[in-house]
């Protein structure tokens, strides 16, 4: 299911309220509803919104102190790595995954939040944040496994000082094995519940606060099962390539909003493709 274009979330979800609350009609969602359904929706936007911050901020800031030379680029990174390098390059990674993927799961926190007001249970922020939180967990597996991988091929001297593979072909196969994915039916399943965030919430609510918490992994799980080989072109562009990081945002976002989300998945997928070829056979 699909948001109608140009229709608003907060109406959308308002269009929908009967079947979030089961066994009750539009006539019995209590009268302080409209009026705390604005207030949830600030409260959890400013939560996203300053995760968000705080990711990009980290981006930036590292980004911002690495060497500018065309020649420190592109020298290999032969400096072994310490626990402290470690930590930080697995934060790195988390702030990039969620990044990515955290603007997408936008529609789905608040239609969380909204449900559980609507259901009049407690705890409506607490259960918020861990949905969130579930999300998260799930992202930040990827991290680690995404850090760890950086870790071996920085060992193996495959990568240079702002953490890219110096491999094109390494490079031009990620493109081409995302560019396929794009395409694929597991891709497009995926997608779909996605783009489908209410049916999401009405099929697998779940109670109380760890509830809350594994609703959030399984949307999460969805959500990267959708776009795992998009997160993973990161990791040859090197985790501090912003450009990158941007625009996986914005065709993510793409792909799960407009009406034509499918069509542009696969469109994405040729370009994908193409480019990888590219690379490839130059």
């Amino acid at each position: 299911m699909a948001f109608p274009s140009g229709a608003p979330l907060s109406a959308h979800v308002s269009a929908q309220v009967p079947a979030l609350v089961p066994g009750q009609g539009a006539t019995h969602v209590p009268d302080h509803a409209p009026s705390r359904a604005g207030v949830d929706r600030t409260v959890v936007l400013s939560l996203l919104g300053l995760v968000m911050a705080l990711c990009w901020a980290l981006l930036l800031f590292r980004a911002g102190s690495m060497p500018t030379t065309d020649f420190s680029l592109h020298a290999v990174d032969t400096a072994p790595w310490n626990a402290a390098d470690l930590a930080l390059l697995l934060a790195l990674w988390v702030a990039a995954i969620a990044a990515i993927m955290l603007p997408a799961a936008v529609p789905a926190v608040l239609l969380y939040a909204r449900a559980k007001r609507l259901r009049r249970e407690r705890w409506v922020y607490l259960s918020t944040l861990l949905f969130t939180l579930g999300c998260l967990s799930v992202w930040s597996g990827c991290a680690l496994a995404a850090a760890t991988l950086a870790w071996l091929l920085h060992d193996a001297g495959a990568l240079d000082e702002s953490m890219a593979v110096l491999v094109p072909a390494a490079t031009g196969l990620a493109l081409v094995a995302a560019g396929a994915y794009q395409w694929t039916p597991a891709k497009h399943a995926c997608l779909e519940h996605c783009r489908a965030p209410l049916a999401f919430v009405r099929t697998e609510w779940r109670r109380g606060l760890p509830g809350a918490f594994r609703m959030g992994v399984a949307d999460a799980r969805c959500a990267t099962g959708c776009c795992w080989l998009l997160l993973a072109l990161v990791l040859p562009a090197g985790v501090l390539n912003l450009p990158v990081i941007g625009g996986l945002v914005v065709l993510i976002l793409a792909e799960k909003l407009l009406p034509s989300g499918h069509l542009l998945a696969c469109a994405a997928g040729l370009g994908l493709v193409a480019w990888g070829t590219a690379l490839l056979f130059p």
